[in-house]
């Protein structure tokens, strides 16, 4: 079985992506990266003309509650006890710092 990736071209993309390899590393991955493609060519050599085409193998369901209004807090007596308020709402500290 002989790489369809030559170790020139692994050091190639490690220098493209500035990693550092050695020699042997180069060899090592320009042999696995092979064995990648050979799996992907048998992949692609699938007759997949009778299955229908999906975004996700497993069939998911929503498992979240609807999105429905129900009673929340009163706001006069949240408002209350925050140590802060303006216009009937929070008064935070700006992000940028307050001007006084």
């Amino acid at each position: 079985m002989s790489p369809r990736i030559s170790p020139e071209q692994v050091r190639h993309v490690a220098k493209l992506a500035r990693l550092s390899i050695t020699d042997a590393e180069a060899s090592q991955l320009a042999e696995e990266l092979g064995v990648i493609l050979e799996h992907a060519e048998d992949v692609a050599a699938l007759d997949l003309s009778d299955i229908e085409p999906t975004a996700h193998p497993i069939h998911l369901t929503n498992v979240l509650r609807d999105d429905a209004p129900k009673p929340s807090l009163d706001r006069d007596e949240v408002l209350a006890a925050a140590p802060a308020t303006e216009d009937r709402r929070f008064r935070v500290p700006r992000i940028m710092g307050e001007t006084q």
